[in-house]
């Protein structure tokens, strides 16, 4: 007979150590939790641009928990391994003034919705992207007392947005407080590497974790396990633009501005649409950091992801 499944639903906001334990798990437990899209609720399936321009951050990134884990305590480390999501079938992506690696060259809000299911996001008619979900956001209490913002990553987790965190990786944590204080949110249905205009395909979802403790084995900040393969890529090739400079950030951002002008030039889509696109599907890569004093990094973009 398999096991109940307990159910987490409490969200919060914030990372605070004081928060009181919705659950408490037991090393080798799976367990359940409902989350929320980053909006909060903000952002339904008949929003306008007008509903980001009114967004309440106060009620954005929510996470649902905390979970104290019997026996984990300061120097420990957390194993939280990924089993299962139940996606939605409805996503947003936005452009929030002030956000995003682009913030200076987009500053009017903006908003895209997606349909997807088990397999793919189909982002716009032409263009469909394989769903590979994952929180953005995962991780534990901070040592520091008081409440601690969401959006920054930290070194007991929080906004990775490691896009690699699907079914079957395996997640290692720091722990910092006595039960470690798990919480997990941010659920997207794809994103590219670096997540560049600062949102993905959005959405909420119930994910399935499994926890584990290793006692005593210190880590400096997060790591993860893969196995031989995650979730497929979308099938084709890459083309691939570049940005070349001192500045690994400059050069972020002049290969999402030449990613961008590609696909306005190739394949008609406008400014907005492009942007968002290289948030949800194209891939940030460090492709040269020791011929000094240039660095090279590197967009791709899966051509697969289009119809034609």
């Amino acid at each position: 007979m398999t096991p109940r499944i307990s159910t987490i639903h409490h969200h919060h906001f914030g990372w605070n150590n004081a928060l009181p334990p919705q659950h408490t798990a037991q090393p080798g437990e799976a367990l359940e939790f409902v989350i929320q899209d980053a909006s909060g609720g903000q952002i339904g399936p008949g929003s306008t641009a007008a509903d980001v321009a009114a967004f309440d951050f106060a009620r954005t990134n929510p996470v649902t928990g905390p979970v104290y884990i019997d026996g984990a305590q300061p120097g420990d480390v957390l194993v939280v391994d990924i089993l299962d999501f139940q996606e939605g079938d409805w996503g947003w992506t936005s452009l929030i003034p002030g956000f995003g690696l682009l913030a200076a060259d987009f500053t009017d809000p903006w908003l895209h919705l997606s349909r997807y299911d088990r397999a793919h996001v189909q982002f716009t008619p032409e263009i469909r992207i394989p769903t590979r979900p994952f929180p953005g956001t995962i991780g534990v209490a901070l040592a520091e007392r008081g409440l601690h913002s969401v959006v920054p990553p930290r070194r007991v987790g929080g906004n990775l947005d490691i896009r690699d965190l699907t079914r079957g990786a395996r997640l290692y944590l720091p722990v910092e407080v006595e039960g470690a204080l798990f919480s997990v949110g941010d659920t997207h249905a794809c994103q590219g590497d670096g997540e560049v205009c600062g949102t993905a395909v959005e959405t909420s979802m119930t994910v399935q974790l499994r926890f584990d403790l290793r006692k005593g084995m210190s880590l400096p900040g997060p790591q993860f396990e893969l196995p031989a393969s995650v979730q497929p890529e979308a099938a084709g090739g890459h083309y691939a633009t570049t940005g070349i400079g001192p500045d690994l950030f400059l050069a972020a951002q002049d290969a999402i501005r030449a990613m961008i002008d590609h696909l306005g030039r190739e394949y008609a889509l406008s400014p907005e649409l492009a942007y968002a696109l290289c948030s949800v599907a194209v891939n940030l890569k460090v492709s040269e950091l020791v011929d000094q004093p240039n660095w090279v990094v590197s967009a791709y973009l899966p051509t697969g992801i289009f119809g034609r």
